[in-house]
């Protein structure tokens, strides 16, 4: 008898102890599985290091707490707290997250606070969802903070192109994630500022043109003022992570494209933005004036590099306002805001981990871009015009004047126009096989070598406007007149990530989860079938398997007996 009762219990022992061997090995070796076809639930290795090398305690609060969200905004906000979660299981330290309502601070902070996220970005969004009494309008905030002991960091969540649909902004946003909170965790424990050099001495950006860029990189980039005619060798660029050479007017020597050729090629980040001709605004008045091809010798060393700055302007039915004088109003200067098709908006990103998701950007007198043969180079544009684009080659007559007419929509035969390029691979040097610089000739010279370039057509791209009493600049992007701020301040925010770190957590901004919607009419037609099969079947399969069971059994015992 003892020994059958050992023999019926030892399949319960055995799933017992199978049990109790997979929890202990379960505590000594972590591990997860991905099975979802995305790998919705994996990380890119760059976070997985960070994540690693955690040396605190982090906690996320999570603002979008709002009641009745929509269906689109609860997915948004569960993703948000699955992707802290998955953060936590890799992290060598805690990791936790709450819920937390900006609208439950007491009044007497409440505003205060509120000024508080919108220094990190995070504006509130006016939601309207269906109420008993009709549609009700409430304020989320779509974002989180990050913090530690000492000190916090906020991000926007909510994020998308300008033309995308609801459902396009919500999945753009989920698949943004793991970047948005990596990246607010990073600037969270690595406060260190890498350097970024603003070359000047050649007309580029005035103090006040440049503050858009010194604010939109502070906090994770110390900007330096560059003059080249006082660097004494291509070294001295080697500290910076990159270099930016914004709207040049003047002609480089020979001596600052050596510097610039040799930081390239030493594996340097060199940004250019810079127009083919030039315009001065000021005499556009009365009769007009002329764009002149613009001469600063970069063109030599783009052209090596693939890459060449037509000498014409592009006009783009997708305009941006150019403010003029319209008379008094009283004894009050009345400003009114124009159509002006040389100052235009581009939606259209490449996807790539500088443009993907990025709103409008602005552009203000910009020069077409053609890529000429350079082995070893790949060019990859970034961001493109509208459908509509025209190219007036210089010299052209530009008039405030043509303000007054519609323009002519046939003339507009060009579309998607390229207006940035990202090269990128093995640069030759534009001054192989010729003299070097006489100051330079006894130095060590790279003939070719790997680094990274981005041109775009517009010297003004990251130039900041000044408000309306035309004495303060503005932050980057923000335009006073249209009373909205383009993604010209995330654009540069991104090449900096980029460049500096191309490997790095950035390139989890090139993550893609499909959306897949369920169909209408098939739900209509067969959605009681489908119901039906989801509830009745897994309660079928239990009874047959009950009843098969049950048979088996009383037919054993039946023999026994």
């Amino acid at each position: 008898m003892k020994k059958g009762k050992i023999h019926s219990d030892l399949p319960v022992l055995l799933l017992f102890g199978g049990f109790l061997l997979l929890f202990f090995a379960g505590q000594i070796v972590k591990f997860r599985l991905d099975l979802t076809e995305e790998k919705r639930y994996s990380l890119h290795p760059a976070t997985v290091e960070m994540l690693e090398n955690l040396d605190r305690p982090i906690h996320v609060d999570i603002l979008l707490t709002a009641d009745d969200l929509p269906g689109g905004m609860r997915r948004l906000q569960k993703s948000m707290e699955e992707t802290v979660r998955t953060f936590n299981a890799y992290a060598s330290e805690k990791i936790t997250v709450d819920y937390f309502d900006p609208m439950a601070v007491s009044d007497s902070l409440k505003e205060d606070f509120i000024y508080t996220l919108a220094d990190y970005g995070i504006n509130p969004t006016n939601l309207f969802v269906n109420q008993n009494s009709g549609q009700q309008a409430q304020l989320i905030f779509p974002g989180i903070l990050v913090s530690d002991e000492e000190y916090e960091v906020g991000a926007l969540i909510l994020k998308g192109e300008r033309g995308m649909s609801p459902d396009q902004i919500l999945n753009f946003s989920i698949e943004n994630l793991e970047y948005e909170l990596s990246n607010a965790i990073r600037k969270l424990i690595d406060p260190e500022s890498k350097a970024v050099a603003l070359v000047i001495g050649h007309g580029e950006l005035s103090e006040d043109e440049g503050f858009g860029v010194v604010e939109a990189l502070d906090g994770q980039y110390e900007v330096f003022k560059v003059p080249l005619d006082q660097a004494k060798s291509p070294s001295d660029l080697s500290s910076f992570g990159m270099v930016l050479v914004l709207g040049p007017k003047s002609s480089y020597t020979e001596r600052e494209l050596f510097l610039l050729d040799q930081y390239v090629l030493s594996g340097g980040n060199l940004v250019v933005a810079a127009e083919g001709v030039d315009v001065n605004l000021d005499e556009a008045g009365g009769e007009g004036t002329l764009s002149f091809p613009l001469e600063n010798e970069l063109d030599r060393l783009l052209f090596r590099y693939g890459i060449r700055i037509n000498k014409d302007l592009i006009q783009d039915l997708n305009f941006s306002y150019l403010p003029i004088m319209g008379g008094n109003f009283g004894n009050q200067e009345q400003m009114i805001p124009l159509p002006w098709p040389y100052f235009f908006n581009a939606g259209r990103m490449a996807s790539h981990p500088i443009t993907k998701g990025l709103d409008q950007v602005n552009f203000r007198f910009v020069s077409s871009l053609d890529t000429v043969k350079a082995d070893g180079v790949t060019k990859t544009p970034l961001i493109f015009g509208s459908e509509k684009e025209k190219i007036l080659p210089a010299p052209t007559r530009v008039a405030l004047s043509d303000m007054q007419q519609a323009p002519v929509v046939e003339e507009y035969t060009i579309s998607n126009l390229p207006l940035g390029y990202l090269l990128e691979g093995e640069f030759t040097s534009v001054f192989k096989n010729r003299f070097l610089p006489e100051e330079f000739s006894g130095q060590s010279f790279l003939e070719s070598g790997s680094g990274k370039v981005v041109v775009f057509g517009d010297g003004s791209l990251f130039q900041s406007q000044l408000d309306l009493g035309g004495n303060q600049p503005l932050p980057l992007g923000e335009d006073p007149f249209a009373q909205t701020t383009f993604a010209n301040k995330q654009l540069l925010l991104n090449l900096a990530q980029y460049l500096t770190d191309p490997d790095g957590i950035i390139s989890a901004r090139t993550r893609s989860l499909q959306i897949r919607p369920l169909d209408r009419v098939k739900v209509s037609q067969q959605g009681r079938f489908w119901q039906v099969i989801n509830i009745g079947g897994p309660i079928g399969v239990v009874l047959v398997l009950g009843g098969i069971l049950l048979f088996y059994r009383k037919k054993q015992y039946s023999r026994k007996a």
